[in-house]
């Protein structure tokens, strides 16, 4: 009974009010309900994110997150278009905009709920998968993101056409007949959004994989697929832009999935080692099979493979368990210094070009004999200079002695 005779009193103390003022009371009295359910909501969902937290499950996180704010817009746009309906009379003309323009601000409330649910379903299942070690990776949800989002605008596009007034089944038939001649204008983009496509479907790589194509010049580490092209960070750090149509008329190679990592290498011995290389080929056979980073199970070969002009060459092939580059580099330099020591220990030595001339006897004897001449000659040569010389010496001690000696000198009469 109490509750009853509130109600009659607040009504009683109401309809005075609105006698006094009119529709203004009306106005504020769906204003302050609107504030009052905006408030009781937040409270609830402050209530909810306590019990959301406490849960592991992936929808009731994602709906929260996703709820939170386009209701209270919702609340707003309901209780701010009812309060200009009963703000105004019929005879206001711009009063007819009203619904449609509530339509719209409803619709787009709507596609901003999906959006944010599905950002937020996209990034809590990468979390979870990362969590779990599932095979569920960035590219396939990124792709199923971009379908959900597509499907949301086009039927967001529609219910906005229909608030304007424009009918979809009129629009779709138009579609049917310039479809045509929009596809021969944009068959390249086409081209390209279905070149996306095929990548998603097939994904024969993913975001983050290195790639590399024989056929064109792209190689380097996948940083986003988009729907008309895809980019590659390149190991000179500069973005390559690549057109998805692309990637359905190339090869395309991902090194990024590979199980092993091939060591490939040719050694050069010196052909005064020949007799070692049976025992050197068996000991570095056995080395490579007690190594626990080369995989046993794969193809081990080390043999002589060829005579080389300065060499005999030794092949060793075998695979590493790790395919990381680094890891990779260190296997390999621990293989190649283990191979110098089994070398070493057998008494080889790694070769290096040479070449030997062989000279004929006679082209030996005969250039002595012209060296021999040649010094004969050198000495004779010598001999005629001290000559020469001692000559020129007598010489200019006579003129020397003629110079202090002259005619009028009292001895030389």
């Amino acid at each position: 009974m109490d509750v009853v005779g509130t109600y009659q009193a607040f009504m009683s103390r109401y309809l005075s009010l609105r006698n006094d003022w009119g529709t203004a009371i009306d106005v504020a009295g769906i204003l302050v309900l609107t504030g009052l359910l905006d408030l009781v909501t937040r409270g609830l969902f402050a209530w909810l994110h306590r019990k959301v937290l406490k849960t592991r499950n992936l929808w009731d996180d994602a709906l929260y997150r996703s709820v939170n704010g386009p209701l209270q817009v919702l609340l707003w746009i309901g209780g701010i278009s009812i309060a200009i309906v009963l703000a105004t009379s019929s005879n206001y003309a711009w009063r007819d905009y009203v619904p449609p323009a509530r339509g719209i601000l409803i619709t787009l409330t709507m596609v901003w709920f999906f959006f944010r649910l599905i950002a937020t379903i996209e990034k809590n299942a990468l979390a979870r998968a990362a969590r779990r070690n599932d095979k569920l990776d960035a590219t396939s949800a990124d792709a199923i993101a971009k379908l959900v989002r597509a499907v949301t605008l086009i039927i967001a596009g529609l219910v906005l056409l229909d608030q304007f007034g424009v009918s979809p089944s009129g629009l779709l038939a138009f579609s049917g007949v310039g479809g045509i001649a929009v596809g021969f204008a944009a068959r390249d983009m086409l081209a390209n959004i279905f070149g996306g496509m095929t990548v998603y479907m097939n994904r024969p790589f993913s975001v983050g994989d290195w790639i590399r194509s024989p056929d064109r010049d792209i190689e380097g580490t996948v940083e986003a697929i988009g729907w008309r092209a895809t980019t590659v960070r390149r190991f000179d750090m500069r973005p390559l832009y690549v057109p998805n149509a692309v990637f359905s008329n190339v090869a395309l190679e991902n090194p990024s999935r590979m199980s092993h990592r091939l060591i490939n290498e040719t050694i050069g011995l010196r052909y005064q080692d020949a007799a070692i290389v049976p025992d050197l080929v068996e000991d570095i056979r056995a080395m490579l099979a007690a190594d626990e980073n080369i995989d046993s199970d794969q193809v081990v070969l080390t043999y002589l493979d060829s005579l080389s002009d300065s060499s005999l060459d030794l092949l060793v092939y075998c695979y590493t368990h790790t395919t990381d580059w680094a890891e990779y580099l260190a296997v390999k330099q621990g293989v190649l210094q283990r191979v110098q020591d089994r070398i070493r220990e057998h008494g080889g030595a790694i070769s290096f070009p040479t070449r030997t001339l062989h000279v004929p006897d006679e082209l030996v004897v005969a250039r002595a004999r012209k060296a021999g001449g040649a010094d004969d000659d050198q000495q004779e040569i010598d001999a005629e200079k001290v000559q020469s010389e001692e000559k020129r010496d007598v010489a200019r001690e006579r003129a020397s002695d003629q110079g202090k000696v002259g005619p009028d000198d009292a001895g030389e009469q």
